[in-house]
């Protein structure tokens, strides 16, 4: 099948075509001519299989052949979880939608960057709009934006946005939007959370499901490295160094945890950059250019930054830590291997990660095979990033670090934006929402002063 028996308009046909794709994706074959035809969907694929050009083409054409006179108002709405996965999906609309005449605007908001300039570009009016949604329902409150005219709705990684807490702010986003609507739902898995919300959201919609729930591509080559905590960083820089990684994402489970694998990566001579929610948006930004580049060779991340990164041969994927939520493997893994290319995933895992590795194991069904690194000196590694001066051992949680003070009795200043108890990214916080302020002890002498990472 080619994409040309899909129903598509000549324009989108040759801007496809410039992207490099020739072939429609199993998801996109069965997606697209359901969107062409205005129904509901419900499709679940692998990460990397195309779901975004499943809803974006269609979404471009029908709008396209419906021109608007006067005031453009928001005719499409894709909800997304993360910035990246946002800025993603709008660069999907602007490159697919350049040659349409008449030209569609579109236009992309989230939070971690001012406000002011998204008021002013969305008080000129577009057709497509891609946001998180809280800093849409920021906008929404500021009346920037309005949403009464919206004809397609897209949730894009529902299973996340459910995961990261944005069902209340998916609700009022819904009585937003006109209940006559087309509604499509998207996602690499679906939990039963995921398919309860679609019963509520969906209207006889076509359920598309091309590939096993919670599966890893089979292209993927998944390999165990059994390691002590402690010697874990070292035989990070080791595997960098023997299978002569020029291109890896590892994953790390807190935003602490990514920038000290990003400094000690940095100390042993590998170039590196870490991306999480306490990273400013143009420091997200231009970590993933330079990693896309080549400048960077390895990329740290945490699950929730990872949505959206879309590197289109990425070779390697290294999780330095297992997740929590065996599903977030399969979500880790999917970053390589993509389009029936071939990629490796390797895994680090300490003697108190074995519960974990099980968990997967029984969701992806079978065993990860074991495999032991070749020549690898832990202390070498060790006393060379000692030397240094990185850190390769753990500290401890960050609530017993706080305890800890420098010779001479004197507290430890701490950096801006690292105050207050480490944030585990399995359960982050939303779009735009406030960090907590520490809690100021009473007593006398004492000023006001905010804390760090206000």
């Amino acid at each position: 099948m080619s994409f040309s028996e899909l129903g598509l308009a000549p324009e989108l046909l040759r801007a496809v075509e410039a992207a490099g794709y020739h072939t429609p994706s199993p998801i996109q074959a069965k997606a697209i001519p359901a969107c062409l035809e205005g129904r509901d969907v419900l499709a679940a694929a692998q990460t990397g299989t195309g779901k975004t050009a499943g809803f974006t083409l269609p979404i471009l054409q029908r709008l396209s052949r419906q021109p608007v006179t006067g005031r453009r108002a928001v005719r499409a709405l894709i909800l997304t979880p993360t910035r990246e996965l946002a800025a993603q999906v709008h660069e999907s609309v602007e490159k697919y939608g350049a040659a349409l005449s008449p030209r569609l605007e579109s236009d992309v908001v989230y939070g971690g960057v001012k406000i002011n300039p998204q008021i002013n570009r969305l008080r000129e009016g577009v057709d497509i709009l891609v946001a998180c949604p809280g800093r849409l329902l920021d906008l929404v409150s500021q009346k920037a934006v309005r949403l009464d005219q919206v004809e397609t709705l897209v949730l894009d990684e529902a299973d996340r946005m459910l995961d990261m807490g944005f069902i209340h702010d998916i609700r009022k986003i819904l009585k937003l939007v006109p209940q006559q609507r087309q509604t499509l739902l998207f996602s690499a898995t679906f939990s039963s959370e995921i398919r309860q919300l679609a019963d509520k959201l969906l209207d006889q919609p076509v359920s598309i499901d091309v590939a096993p729930r919670n599966t890893a591509a089979e292209t993927v080559d998944q390999s165990v490295y059994k390691i002590d905590k402690p010697s874990k960083t070292a035989l990070l820089v080791h595997l960098i160094r023997q299978q002569q990684l020029e291109q890896a994402l590892v994953f790390t489970a807190t935003k602490h945890m990514a920038n000290r694998v990003t400094k000690n990566l940095q100390k042993a001579g590998i170039t590196a950059a870490a991306i999480h929610g306490n990273k400013s948006q143009n420091a997200r930004t231009s970590a993933l250019n330079g990693f896309k580049s080549g400048e960077v060779r390895i990329l740290v991340a945490t699950d929730v930054a990872a949505r959206g990164i879309d590197i289109a041969h990425l070779p390697h994927v290294i999780n330095f830590e297992l997740p929590n939520v065996p599903a977030d493997y399969v979500h880790r893994i999917g970053r390589t291997g993509r389009a029936g290319a071939s990629g490796s995933a390797m895994s680090l895992v300490a003697p108190d990660e074995r519960d974990q590795l099980k968990g997967i194991e029984r969701l992806i069904g079978k065993p990860v095979p074991v495999h032991e690194s070749k020549n690898f000196d832990a202390r070498a590694v060790q006393e060379e990033l000692s030397s240094a001066g990185g850190q390769t051992e753990d500290p401890g949680p960050p609530g017993q670090r706080r305890n800890a003070r420098p010779a001479g009795g004197q507290r430890q200043q701490r950096s801006r934006g690292q105050g207050g108890r480490e944030r585990n990214e399995q359960s982050p916080r939303k779009e735009g929402e406030r960090p907590a302020r520490r809690r100021r002890r009473g007593g006398r002498g004492r000023g006001n002063q905010a804390s760090g990472n206000q």
